[in-house]
Protein backbone atom coordinates (compact mmCIF):
# COMPACT_ATOMS: atom_id res chain seq x y z
CA UNK A 1 0.00 0.00 0.00
CA UNK A 2 2.70 2.60 0.77
CA UNK A 3 4.32 1.86 -2.69
CA UNK A 4 0.98 2.51 -4.39
CA UNK A 5 0.97 5.38 -2.58
CA UNK A 6 4.24 6.75 -3.34
CA UNK A 7 4.11 5.67 -6.63
CA UNK A 8 0.44 7.91 -6.83
CA UNK A 9 2.17 10.98 -5.22
CA UNK A 10 5.07 10.56 -8.18
CA UNK A 11 2.43 10.73 -10.88
CA UNK A 12 0.55 13.37 -9.43
CA UNK A 13 3.40 15.41 -8.86
CA UNK A 14 4.61 14.66 -12.53
CA UNK A 15 1.50 15.66 -13.74
CA UNK A 16 1.01 18.82 -12.12
CA UNK A 17 4.49 19.62 -13.89
CA UNK A 18 3.63 18.36 -17.00
CA UNK A 19 0.27 20.47 -17.41
CA UNK A 20 2.20 23.72 -15.79
CA UNK A 21 4.70 23.47 -18.81
CA UNK A 22 2.08 22.81 -21.21
CA UNK A 23 0.21 26.06 -19.88
CA UNK A 24 3.35 28.07 -19.70
CA UNK A 25 3.93 26.79 -23.33
CA UNK A 26 0.41 27.79 -24.65
CA UNK A 27 1.18 31.37 -22.82
CA UNK A 28 3.96 31.60 -24.63
CA UNK A 29 2.74 31.16 -28.29
CA UNK A 30 0.87 33.80 -29.76
CA UNK A 31 -1.30 33.96 -32.88
CA UNK A 32 -2.25 38.00 -34.88
CA UNK A 33 -5.92 36.60 -32.93
CA UNK A 34 -4.52 37.13 -29.64
CA UNK A 35 -5.64 40.08 -27.35
CA UNK A 36 -3.14 42.78 -26.33
CA UNK A 37 -2.63 44.05 -23.08
CA UNK A 38 -0.32 46.29 -22.37
CA UNK A 39 0.38 49.30 -20.27
CA UNK A 40 1.49 52.91 -21.09
CA UNK A 41 1.02 52.15 -24.80
CA UNK A 42 1.33 56.34 -26.85
CA UNK A 43 -0.70 55.10 -29.50
CA UNK A 44 -4.16 53.00 -30.71
CA UNK A 45 -3.41 49.18 -30.57
CA UNK A 46 -6.49 48.58 -32.33
CA UNK A 47 -5.26 49.72 -35.56
CA UNK A 48 -2.44 47.57 -35.82
CA UNK A 49 -1.97 45.32 -38.64
CA UNK A 50 -0.36 41.57 -37.67
CA UNK A 51 1.69 39.53 -39.50
CA UNK A 52 3.47 36.19 -37.90
CA UNK A 53 7.02 37.53 -38.72
CA UNK A 54 9.00 34.58 -37.61
CA UNK A 55 6.88 31.74 -37.18
CA UNK A 56 10.01 28.97 -36.47
CA UNK A 57 10.58 31.35 -32.99
CA UNK A 58 6.78 32.84 -32.74
CA UNK A 59 7.82 36.33 -33.28
CA UNK A 60 5.00 38.24 -34.02
CA UNK A 61 5.07 41.90 -35.78
CA UNK A 62 1.99 44.52 -35.10
CA UNK A 63 2.32 47.71 -36.99
CA UNK A 64 0.33 50.93 -38.41
CA UNK A 65 0.91 54.11 -39.95
CA UNK A 66 -1.42 55.43 -36.95
CA UNK A 67 -0.32 59.19 -37.49
CA UNK A 68 0.89 61.10 -40.82
CA UNK A 69 4.61 60.03 -41.30
CA UNK A 70 4.46 58.09 -38.13
CA UNK A 71 4.72 54.15 -38.05
CA UNK A 72 4.13 52.50 -34.73
CA UNK A 73 5.60 48.63 -33.92
CA UNK A 74 4.68 46.03 -31.56
CA UNK A 75 7.16 42.85 -31.82
CA UNK A 76 6.70 40.24 -29.82
CA UNK A 77 8.19 37.26 -28.69
CA UNK A 78 8.45 34.28 -26.23
CA UNK A 79 10.86 35.35 -23.40
CA UNK A 80 13.78 33.03 -23.63
CA UNK A 81 16.04 35.25 -21.73
CA UNK A 82 17.66 36.77 -24.46
CA UNK A 83 17.44 39.83 -26.27
CA UNK A 84 14.98 40.66 -29.33
CA UNK A 85 15.81 42.56 -32.49
CA UNK A 86 14.27 43.48 -35.43
CA UNK A 87 16.20 45.26 -38.33
CA UNK A 88 15.29 47.94 -40.82
CA UNK A 89 17.36 47.21 -44.19
CA UNK A 90 18.12 49.08 -47.36
CA UNK A 91 19.19 45.89 -49.47
CA UNK A 92 18.70 42.99 -47.05
CA UNK A 93 21.86 42.85 -45.88
CA UNK A 94 22.50 43.10 -42.19
CA UNK A 95 25.70 44.89 -42.28
CA UNK A 96 25.10 49.15 -42.42
CA UNK A 97 21.36 48.36 -40.97
CA UNK A 98 19.54 50.03 -38.13
CA UNK A 99 18.15 48.01 -35.59
CA UNK A 100 15.71 48.57 -32.69
CA UNK A 101 17.06 45.66 -29.53
CA UNK A 102 15.32 45.19 -26.46
CA UNK A 103 15.63 42.80 -23.31
CA UNK A 104 14.28 42.30 -20.52
CA UNK A 105 17.06 40.58 -17.41
CA UNK A 106 15.98 36.89 -16.34
CA UNK A 107 16.85 38.27 -12.59
CA UNK A 108 14.49 40.89 -12.54
CA UNK A 109 14.88 44.98 -13.31
CA UNK A 110 13.69 47.31 -15.74
CA UNK A 111 13.69 46.44 -19.62
CA UNK A 112 15.99 48.46 -22.48
CA UNK A 113 15.66 49.07 -25.49
CA UNK A 114 18.44 50.61 -27.96
CA UNK A 115 18.71 51.56 -31.56
CA UNK A 116 21.99 50.18 -32.93
CA UNK A 117 24.12 50.32 -36.05
CA UNK A 118 24.97 47.17 -37.70
CA UNK A 119 28.19 48.37 -39.37
CA UNK A 120 29.92 44.94 -39.28
CA UNK A 121 29.48 41.38 -38.30
CA UNK A 122 31.55 41.62 -35.03
CA UNK A 123 30.43 42.58 -31.81
CA UNK A 124 32.93 45.41 -31.94
CA UNK A 125 31.01 46.53 -34.88
CA UNK A 126 27.53 47.08 -33.83
CA UNK A 127 27.20 50.25 -32.02
CA UNK A 128 24.41 51.37 -29.55
CA UNK A 129 23.02 54.60 -29.45
CA UNK A 130 23.71 55.06 -33.55
CA UNK A 131 21.55 54.38 -36.57
CA UNK A 132 19.67 56.76 -38.82
CA UNK A 133 16.07 55.60 -37.76
CA UNK A 134 14.21 58.24 -36.88
CA UNK A 135 12.85 57.18 -33.77
CA UNK A 136 9.71 58.97 -31.54
CA UNK A 137 11.01 60.16 -28.62
CA UNK A 138 9.76 58.31 -25.45
CA UNK A 139 8.40 55.99 -27.98
CA UNK A 140 10.87 52.71 -27.11
CA UNK A 141 9.13 50.54 -24.37
CA UNK A 142 9.49 47.26 -23.13
CA UNK A 143 7.46 44.87 -21.15
CA UNK A 144 6.84 40.93 -20.40
CA UNK A 145 3.64 39.68 -20.35
CA UNK A 146 2.49 36.17 -19.64
CA UNK A 147 5.77 34.86 -20.73
CA UNK A 148 6.14 36.70 -23.46
CA UNK A 149 8.20 39.76 -24.62
CA UNK A 150 6.52 42.97 -26.05
CA UNK A 151 8.61 45.68 -27.82
CA UNK A 152 7.09 48.58 -28.75
CA UNK A 153 8.56 51.89 -30.76
CA UNK A 154 7.79 54.33 -33.45
CA UNK A 155 9.49 55.82 -36.05
CA UNK A 156 9.01 59.09 -38.46
CA UNK A 157 8.98 57.17 -42.28
CA UNK A 158 6.87 58.15 -45.20
CA UNK A 159 7.34 54.25 -45.56
CA UNK A 160 9.54 52.35 -43.32
CA UNK A 161 12.51 50.13 -45.33
CA UNK A 162 10.47 46.91 -46.17
CA UNK A 163 13.69 44.49 -45.47
CA UNK A 164 13.90 43.61 -42.06
CA UNK A 165 15.88 41.48 -39.86
CA UNK A 166 14.73 39.15 -37.03
CA UNK A 167 16.94 38.16 -34.41
CA UNK A 168 17.55 36.76 -31.14
CA UNK A 169 20.00 36.69 -28.69
CA UNK A 170 22.39 34.34 -26.83
CA UNK A 171 20.33 32.75 -23.94
CA UNK A 172 21.30 34.41 -20.65
CA UNK A 173 23.11 36.80 -21.98
CA UNK A 174 21.86 40.98 -21.42
CA UNK A 175 24.09 43.73 -23.12
CA UNK A 176 25.30 45.89 -19.74
CA UNK A 177 26.57 49.47 -19.52
CA UNK A 178 28.48 51.06 -19.86
CA UNK A 179 29.00 49.44 -23.66
CA UNK A 180 25.73 47.70 -24.22
CA UNK A 181 27.94 45.54 -26.58
CA UNK A 182 25.38 42.83 -28.04
CA UNK A 183 26.86 39.47 -28.50
CA UNK A 184 26.15 37.68 -32.12
CA UNK A 185 22.89 36.15 -32.05
CA UNK A 186 21.61 32.64 -32.04
CA UNK A 187 19.03 32.96 -34.88
CA UNK A 188 17.69 35.23 -37.74
CA UNK A 189 15.42 35.43 -40.89
CA UNK A 190 15.36 38.36 -42.97
CA UNK A 191 12.05 38.84 -44.65
CA UNK A 192 10.12 41.76 -47.18
CA UNK A 193 6.99 42.91 -46.07
CA UNK A 194 4.33 44.75 -47.72
CA UNK A 195 2.98 47.09 -45.31
CA UNK A 196 -0.33 48.19 -47.49
CA UNK A 197 -1.22 44.60 -48.07
CA UNK A 198 0.64 43.05 -44.55
CA UNK A 199 2.56 39.90 -47.21
CA UNK A 200 6.01 38.90 -46.26
CA UNK A 201 8.06 36.87 -47.95
CA UNK A 202 11.08 35.12 -46.08
CA UNK A 203 14.47 35.89 -48.07
CA UNK A 204 16.10 32.09 -48.65
CA UNK A 205 20.10 33.86 -47.85
CA UNK A 206 20.66 37.12 -48.25
CA UNK A 207 19.85 38.79 -51.08
CA UNK A 208 23.02 38.71 -53.85
CA UNK A 209 24.80 36.13 -51.85
CA UNK A 210 25.13 33.86 -54.66
CA UNK A 211 26.36 36.62 -56.76
CA UNK A 212 28.76 37.75 -54.22
CA UNK A 213 29.99 34.12 -53.43
CA UNK A 214 30.14 33.53 -57.39
CA UNK A 215 32.43 36.98 -57.90
CA UNK A 216 34.84 35.67 -55.02
CA UNK A 217 35.17 32.37 -56.33
CA UNK A 218 35.69 33.32 -60.13
CA UNK A 219 38.52 35.49 -58.88
CA UNK A 220 39.84 33.21 -56.44
CA UNK A 221 40.13 30.45 -58.78
CA UNK A 222 40.76 32.51 -61.85
CA UNK A 223 43.60 35.20 -60.88
CA UNK A 224 44.36 34.18 -57.58
CA UNK A 225 44.97 30.10 -58.40
CA UNK A 226 44.69 28.82 -61.86
CA UNK A 227 46.62 31.55 -63.65
CA UNK A 228 49.56 31.07 -60.93
CA UNK A 229 49.82 27.55 -61.44
CA UNK A 230 49.71 27.99 -64.73
CA UNK A 231 53.12 30.17 -64.54
CA UNK A 232 54.80 27.66 -62.37
CA UNK A 233 54.20 25.24 -65.35
CA UNK A 234 55.92 27.52 -67.51
CA UNK A 235 58.44 27.92 -65.21
CA UNK A 236 59.78 24.65 -64.52
CA UNK A 237 58.16 21.90 -66.30
CA UNK A 238 60.13 22.91 -70.16
CA UNK A 239 61.38 19.62 -70.18
CA UNK A 240 58.51 18.33 -71.34
CA UNK A 241 57.94 19.89 -74.14
CA UNK A 242 55.99 21.23 -75.97
CA UNK A 243 53.48 20.03 -73.49
CA UNK A 244 54.08 21.99 -70.86
CA UNK A 245 53.29 25.22 -73.78
CA UNK A 246 50.17 23.47 -74.42
CA UNK A 247 49.48 23.09 -70.50
CA UNK A 248 50.35 26.94 -69.85
CA UNK A 249 48.39 27.81 -72.32
CA UNK A 250 45.02 26.07 -71.40
CA UNK A 251 45.59 27.09 -67.68
CA UNK A 252 46.11 30.55 -68.45
CA UNK A 253 43.52 30.96 -70.89
CA UNK A 254 41.16 29.25 -67.93
CA UNK A 255 42.22 31.42 -65.32
CA UNK A 256 41.47 34.24 -67.49
CA UNK A 257 37.52 33.38 -68.33
CA UNK A 258 36.87 32.81 -64.66
CA UNK A 259 38.60 35.97 -63.84
CA UNK A 260 36.72 37.74 -66.52
CA UNK A 261 33.69 36.19 -65.14
CA UNK A 262 34.57 36.86 -61.65
CA UNK A 263 35.01 40.95 -62.72
CA UNK A 264 31.58 41.31 -64.41
CA UNK A 265 29.66 39.47 -61.38
CA UNK A 266 31.91 42.68 -59.23
CA UNK A 267 30.47 45.17 -61.54
CA UNK A 268 26.87 44.14 -61.31
CA UNK A 269 27.25 43.71 -57.56
CA UNK A 270 28.33 46.62 -57.22
CA UNK A 271 25.42 48.24 -59.19
CA UNK A 272 22.95 46.33 -57.20
CA UNK A 273 24.12 46.66 -54.05
CA UNK A 274 25.51 51.08 -54.58
CA UNK A 275 28.32 50.18 -52.64
CA UNK A 276 30.51 53.40 -52.03
CA UNK A 277 33.24 51.56 -50.36
CA UNK A 278 34.74 49.29 -53.22
CA UNK A 279 36.65 51.88 -55.41
CA UNK A 280 40.10 50.71 -54.76
CA UNK A 281 38.75 46.94 -55.26
CA UNK A 282 37.27 47.58 -57.97
CA UNK A 283 40.29 49.65 -59.49
CA UNK A 284 42.53 46.56 -59.07
CA UNK A 285 40.11 43.70 -60.96
CA UNK A 286 40.05 46.09 -63.51
CA UNK A 287 44.03 46.67 -63.72
CA UNK A 288 44.71 43.14 -63.29
CA UNK A 289 42.08 42.70 -65.92
CA UNK A 290 43.54 44.72 -68.46
CA UNK A 291 47.04 43.14 -67.84
CA UNK A 292 45.26 39.90 -68.25
CA UNK A 293 44.26 41.02 -71.92
CA UNK A 294 47.59 42.02 -72.30
CA UNK A 295 48.79 38.87 -71.88
CA UNK A 296 46.08 36.98 -74.16
CA UNK A 297 47.71 39.61 -76.64
CA UNK A 298 51.35 39.19 -76.40
CA UNK A 299 50.88 35.30 -76.67
CA UNK A 300 49.39 36.62 -80.27
CA UNK A 301 52.57 38.53 -81.17
CA UNK A 302 55.35 36.33 -79.82
CA UNK A 303 58.32 36.32 -81.62
CA UNK A 304 60.16 32.93 -82.84
CA UNK A 305 62.72 31.93 -80.67
CA UNK A 306 65.48 33.16 -83.30
CA UNK A 307 64.03 36.51 -83.18
CA UNK A 308 66.23 39.50 -81.95
CA UNK A 309 63.00 40.67 -80.20
CA UNK A 310 62.12 37.26 -78.35
CA UNK A 311 63.92 38.21 -75.40
CA UNK A 312 62.37 42.55 -75.11
CA UNK A 313 59.05 39.53 -75.13
CA UNK A 314 60.11 37.79 -72.49
CA UNK A 315 61.02 40.23 -70.06
CA UNK A 316 57.63 41.97 -70.72
CA UNK A 317 55.70 38.77 -70.48
CA UNK A 318 57.47 37.79 -67.47
CA UNK A 319 57.27 40.52 -65.53
CA UNK A 320 53.74 42.02 -66.48
CA UNK A 321 52.57 37.94 -65.00
CA UNK A 322 54.66 38.53 -61.87
CA UNK A 323 53.10 42.33 -60.84
CA UNK A 324 49.74 40.80 -61.84
CA UNK A 325 49.90 37.96 -59.54
CA UNK A 326 51.23 39.95 -56.78
CA UNK A 327 47.98 42.25 -57.11
CA UNK A 328 45.31 39.47 -57.74
CA UNK A 329 46.57 38.03 -54.34
CA UNK A 330 46.91 41.12 -52.47
CA UNK A 331 43.22 42.02 -54.33
CA UNK A 332 41.49 38.90 -53.06
CA UNK A 333 42.30 39.29 -49.73
CA UNK A 334 41.16 42.93 -49.61
CA UNK A 335 38.55 42.02 -50.92
CA UNK A 336 37.39 39.05 -48.67
CA UNK A 337 38.31 42.09 -46.20
CA UNK A 338 35.65 44.69 -47.49
CA UNK A 339 33.23 41.70 -47.35
CA UNK A 340 33.61 40.94 -44.14
CA UNK A 341 33.59 37.21 -45.25
CA UNK A 342 35.11 35.77 -42.04
CA UNK A 343 38.09 33.74 -41.02
CA UNK A 344 36.71 30.64 -43.18
CA UNK A 345 37.28 32.81 -46.69
CA UNK A 346 41.03 34.01 -45.33
CA UNK A 347 41.83 30.97 -44.41
CA UNK A 348 40.87 28.43 -47.22
CA UNK A 349 42.56 31.32 -49.55
CA UNK A 350 45.22 31.26 -47.33
CA UNK A 351 46.02 27.78 -47.28
CA UNK A 352 45.89 27.67 -50.90
CA UNK A 353 48.69 30.53 -51.53
CA UNK A 354 51.08 28.47 -48.59
CA UNK A 355 50.81 25.90 -50.68
CA UNK A 356 51.55 27.15 -53.87
CA UNK A 357 54.10 29.15 -52.29
CA UNK A 358 56.05 26.54 -50.88
CA UNK A 359 55.75 24.45 -54.05
CA UNK A 360 57.31 27.37 -56.47
CA UNK A 361 60.12 27.97 -53.46
CA UNK A 362 60.54 24.09 -53.91
CA UNK A 363 60.98 24.01 -57.65
CA UNK A 364 63.21 27.19 -57.54
CA UNK A 365 65.66 25.23 -54.93
CA UNK A 366 65.70 22.19 -56.92
CA UNK A 367 66.29 24.32 -60.29
CA UNK A 368 69.21 26.17 -58.42
CA UNK A 369 70.96 23.05 -57.46
CA UNK A 370 70.82 21.37 -61.21
CA UNK A 371 72.79 24.74 -62.00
Amino acid sequence: MKLNSVSFIILSLSLIALSTTIVNAQQARESCNSTLSLNDLTFNATLLQCVEAWTLQNYILRYARTVENTWSFILSAPDSSAFIGIGFSTNGQMIRSSAIVGWIPSGGGAGTVKQYLLGGKSPGEVNPDQGDLTIVDGSLKIESVSSRIYMSFQLTAELPRQSLLYAMGPAGFFPTSPDYRLREHRFVTTTTINYITGSQSVVKGSPHSKLRKTHGLMNMFGWGIIVIIGAIVARHMKQWDPTWFYAHIALQTTGFLLGLTGVICGLVLENRLKANNVSTHKGLGITILVMGILQMVALLARPDKQSKYRKYWNWYHHNIGRIMIILAISNIFYGIHLAKAGSAWNGGYGFAVAVLALTAIGLEVRKFKNK
